[in-house]
């Protein structure tokens, strides 16, 4: 039987978005009556039909039930361990402690820069600091487990006194134990939970929220002609079978998070694709986190090339994807974005 999909369109913000959830002419996203859409965009691998939510009693009862189960995990309330949903878009400042990252590599790996650096981000407008040591941009090496630690373990001890929530972001289980026991309240691991077995049980015996997010390869080889049968399609059947992994494996739990993975074993066409539909998403029936920040996408388009003049497309990307109700960034320009949020509220959610 084909596999059907349901994405979220047509979406209304603000006093005028509230009207039309109480006069029942769209439906509330996440339980928020302050974003919320009218339309379903039905996907399959073979065609995708766009319909009026009021038009759900025209499809046959199996596909109303199929749409309707869909339906409920996008409308329903998310609660989440210490973020308020209601409150997105919400920033994740990233931090990172390399010497040899993408955009900032060697800026902040020394503790103290890194220290500064992390309290600027916050005091710009971030609920969350992402923390990494290990370099994950196209064509990196595994670093060694003792390498990563002994680059962010003086910056943990420092931030956990910080008014911030924590992210880890690494793909090692022994780092990820490590860094739980400094006050890590996120662990954000790039292979999608698949790169180090003892992962999952880490997640499970510390029932710490996490970050499921999609990488085809490793970064090593991620870059290296990356192919899909439908890209959008192939990575909402990758999170769901992450997903059903962790459930089989006792994490029952829903604080969860889901990423895409701009950029990661992703060309151009296919990096557009998903940020195009990535409201699709909101059916798996948890948050989604964007990393769109000065990545090569921007570049690509612009013809800019310098990791620093990409704010404008980081920006531009940032509010399309608030268009879709993303609800988490993970940006290095946290001042810009925010100060960009805020306006692109007061004007279109008025």
């Amino acid at each position: 039987m084909e596999k059907y999909y349901t994405r979220a369109c047509n979406f209304y913000y603000g006093n005028h978005s509230k009207k039309l959830v109480r006069k029942k002419n769209s439906l509330p996203l996440n339980g928020n009556s302050n974003i919320s859409f009218d339309h379903i965009e039905i996907l399959s691998r073979k065609n995708k039909r766009l319909i009026h939510i009021k038009e759900l009693k025209k499809l046959s009862l199996s596909f109303q039930k199929k749409i309707k189960k869909d339906l409920k995990l996008i409308t329903k309330r998310k609660k989440f361990s210490k973020i308020n949903l209601n409150n997105s878009p919400i920033i994740m400042g990233v931090l990172n402690l390399t010497p040899d990252s993408f955009s900032d590599g060697g800026k902040y790996n020394n503790k103290m820069l890194g220290l500064l650096h992390a309290k600027q981000l916050i005091k710009s407008g971030s609920s969350i600091i992402d923390i990494g040591g290990e370099s994950t941009r196209p064509g990196a090496k595994e670093l060694e487990i003792k390498k990563e630690w002994q680059r962010i373990e003086p910056t943990l001890k420092k931030l956990k006194y910080e008014k911030c929530l924590l992210s880890l972001d690494t793909r090692k289980s022994e780092i990820m134990q490590k860094g739980i026991k400094f006050g890590v309240n996120i662990i954000n691991d790039v292979s999608g939970l698949k790169h180090d077995s003892k992962t999952i049980n880490i997640l499970k015996n510390y029932k710490i929220p996490f970050v499921i997010h999609h990488m085809q390869g490793t970064p090593e080889t991620m870059q290296k002609n990356p192919k899909y049968k439908n890209v959008l399609l192939d990575v909402y059947d990758f999170f769901e079978k992450q997903i059903q992994l962790i459930r089989n494996k006792g994490i029952l739990h829903n604080n969860i998070i889901i990423d895409p993975g701009i950029g990661f074993g992703k060309n151009l066409k296919h990096n557009i694709t998903l940020i195009s539909n990535i409201s699709l998403f909101h059916s798996l029936g948890f948050p989604i986190l964007i990393g769109i920040s000065r990545k090569k996408f921007i570049k690509d388009l612009s013809g800019i090339n310098d990791t620093s003049e990409r704010i404008g497309g980081t920006i531009s990307s940032a509010l399309f994807g608030m268009l879709q109700g993303v609800q988490i960034y993970r940006v290095h320009d946290v001042n810009e974005i925010n100060q960009s949020i805020k306006v692109f509220k007061i004007l279109q959610f008025n």
